[in-house]
């Protein structure tokens, strides 16, 4: 029976790979769209909360602070504050989001982990229910161990992985379905590793995860190099590879293509908003998005977080998240986990 489940989770890496590796392009603003239209409010937007569905530290909370702060600071908004309602790899706080029917001042952070999680833990509410806002940022996942670990390259890690895959645990921030656990699976199969062998032990986002890497109770973990930016730097977290089409920016690893393994990933983030806002609303929170990734402060916040620049809003974003919980819904169903 745990074979069978395995083998079921697999599939629905597979069939989810196609939905991660098509956010790959870089998207552009819908300034021309109704978006921008003259619904936007004049001045700051005020009062506005952005609830993060994970753990503080993970990467929905650290683009969520970053938004905000940039909001504040470049005076697009003011009193944005950030909080966090964990649970269910993201669907406690997205049944919250969808309850709150009508409230133009609360706005949720989410991806592409949230989008599975609705599925594989069987929420009632799903994220078409929601009012799509904008799609933020897009970043490779990254291949980590702690510094104390044996693996030193990806080379070391996939020879250990290959000779007894499951007496490795692969942590990840997300449930099964999610990024985090794609991207091992995925890179399972490009070194041809059985991934009904694959010991994956799933974290409620990266604020979880983190004291499992250093704490070594993974041997390896997948997730946002961006994350965990400050432990890499500090030499805590070693990176074994990235899963981009090129190197990060102030990350010293090569890329799993760079290392012969053939595989690129990326992983999406973006906003919504609640069901049932007005479109005076809606338009004032595009607005505000707009004028927020126009700025100098955004970009370099991209920079530093090394965050590919995703940017699409209104009904770009409403038909790219459809497709992609359709996607998800298509797949999970075929296998009877829907």
């Amino acid at each position: 029976m745990r074979q069978i489940r395995a083998l079921r989770i697999a599939a629905v890496a597979a069939g989810i790979a196609l939905m991660a590796t098509g956010c790959g392009a870089t998207g552009k603003s819908s300034t021309d769209g109704a978006s921008s239209g003259s619904g936007a409010a004049a001045g700051p937007v005020t009062g506005l909360q952005i609830m993060v569905p994970n753990t503080p530290g993970g990467g929905y909370d650290t683009t969520a602070r970053v938004a905000a702060k940039v909001l504040d600071d470049e005076k697009v908004a003011t009193n944005t504050e950030v909080f966090n309602l964990a649970g269910a790899g993201g669907t406690v706080g997205l049944a919250r989001i969808v309850n709150e029917k009508g409230n133009g001042d609360l706005a949720m952070l989410m991806g592409l982990g949230v989008v599975g999680a609705s599925y594989t833990n069987k929420s009632e509410s799903k994220l078409t229910d929601t009012t799509p806002l904008a799609r933020l940022i897009e970043e490779p996942g990254a291949i980590m161990v702690s510094k104390n670990s044996p693996y030193k390259s990806i080379d070391d890690l996939v020879s250990a992985w290959k000779a007894d895959p499951g007496s490795i645990s692969v942590g990840g921030g997300s449930s099964p379905g999610g990024p985090d656990h794609l991207l091992p699976m995925q890179l399972a199969g490009a070194v041809g590793i059985d991934a009904t062998k694959v010991n994956f032990v799933s974290y409620d986002g990266g604020g979880d995860l983190l004291p499992a890497i250093l704490g070594n109770k993974v041997g390896f973990a997948a997730s946002g190099a961006g994350e965990y930016l400050q432990q890499i730097k500090s030499g805590d977290v070693r990176v074994l590879a990235t899963s981009g089409t090129e190197r990060l920016e102030g990350v010293d690893a090569p890329t799993l293509k760079e290392s012969g393994i053939d595989l690129v990933f990326s992983n999406w983030r973006g906003m919504v908003a609640p069901p049932g806002i007005t479109e005076a609303d809606k338009a004032k929170l595009i607005a505000a998005l707009e004028k927020m990734h126009g700025t100098n402060a955004w970009k370099e916040a991209l920079k530093k977080n090394s965050w590919t620049d995703a940017f699409v809003t209104g009904d770009e974003f409403e038909t790219f998240l459809t497709e992609q919980d359709k996607r998800v819904a298509d797949v999970l169903t075929k296998l009877g986990l829907a």
